[in-house]
């Protein structure tokens, strides 16, 4: 979980063989180059045409291994990998060996050889991404993370391009409330919030972390967000108060996650969570942000309890685009580090790449 040290200006990205674990083992340049090809494959995807040979992935393989159940995760990685001319093969971890004796090296070592990239979703608390990256050290092919205990970094690609696309690629003092909010169901991982305010300070944002006493994030992930602040000119702070972090905000981000630095014990976390069934997103807290503010959640929510349905189902709510984005930057991460696609940025976005930084 150390942070890859940022990658100096280029004219070609290559991440061919890479992992991609943390939110961090790609450098800012890096994900600039992901959320192009992105944008590409999405405006291909859109025409109704089959995509370009340079991002093909014809006869590659990749292994889509699920310790935890998965709507949108599972779907668009096996249509990503269909429509870019390889396959998915969708494992449960109950119907293997596993837990009869299989490790993490042997994972690596075994689905390293059979297949050319492996996926793994492993969320158990203390334990998940320690897996992920053990397998990693073990495998000889690129090691993808579909979500861990401390990250999800696929989701935070999707939500960094659906920012960008409604709200500009200079997001320099844009603001965003990462919120929590109440839910009734299990202690859902911390993951989400996590990798938002570690990505999201990356470029420039001004990042308000919502949240009630008990419900606090890795003081690693903490201190990370506040040097990426620091180093790329937005800002961090937390609130306790919910309509403190939704005032005057561009973006807002209220999802329910668990007490999982406070108790492991899932009845005095829901017990905590009583407290605080006034922290949801409602018409009243969306007028509190500004009039074009959009509404972003990974899904999926639980409404009545995270969201009214007026505010999920309302103008301002952009979550099946953010849904959809999911399929783009997973197709993008998965032709540059399974194929032999390099990516050499355009001249138009490097000229405005250019002017940005010299505002």
């Amino acid at each position: 979980m150390t942070p890859t040290s940022q990658r100096a200006p280029s004219k070609a990205i290559d991440l061919r063989g890479r992992d991609f674990i943390s939110d961090l083992d790609f450098s800012v340049e890096e994900v600039e180059a992901v959320l192009e090809v992105a944008a590409a494959l999405k405006k291909e995807y859109r025409s109704g045409k089959p995509h370009s040979r340079q991002f093909m992935l014809r006869d590659k393989t990749l292994a889509l291994l699920f310790f935890f159940t998965s709507t949108r995760t599972r779907g668009s990685f096996e249509a990503g990998m269909a429509q870019l001319g390889g396959h998915g093969a969708f494992i449960d971890s109950d119907t293997t060996q596993i837990a009869h004796g299989d490790t993490a090296k042997e994972i690596g070592q075994i689905f390293g050889r059979y297949f050319n990239g492996i996926a793994i979703r492993q969320c158990d608390w203390g334990f998940g991404n320690r897996y992920i990256n053990e397998v990693a050290q073990h495998s000889p092919v690129p090691v993808l993370n579909m979500q861990c205990d401390v990250y999800h970094p696929f989701q935070i690609l999707a939500d960094l391009m659906t920012i960008r696309e409604y709200k500009g690629k200079d997001l320099r003092g844009k603001k965003i409330a990462v919120s929590w909010a109440y839910a009734a169901s299990y202690q859902k991982p911390i993951s989400v919030p996590q990798s938002l305010i570690i990505q999201l300070t990356r470029f420039g944002m001004d990042v308000v972390l919502a949240h009630p006493p008990e419900y606090k994030l890795m003081p690693q992930i903490l201190e990370t967000a506040e040097r990426n602040a620091a180093t790329y000119g937005g800002s961090f702070r937390i609130t306790h108060d919910m309509d403190e972090a939704f005032l005057d905000a561009d973006v807002v981000y209220p999802k329910s996650w668990g007490a999982l630095l406070t108790t492991s014990d899932p009845q005095e976390s829901a017990e905590i969570g009583k407290r605080y069934q006034h922290w949801i997103c409602d018409e009243r807290r969306m007028a509190l942000a500004k009039p074009d503010a959009i509404y972003m959640h990974c899904l999926p929510a639980d409404r009545g309890l995270e969201v009214t349905d007026a505010v999920i189902d309302g103008p301002q709510s952009v979550v099946y685009e953010e849904a959809e984005n999911r399929l783009h930057v997973q197709k993008a991460v998965m032709t540059m580090t399974l194929g032999s696609y390099v990516h050499k940025p355009s001249a138009k976005r490097a000229k405005a790449k250019a002017a940005r930084k010299r505002r």
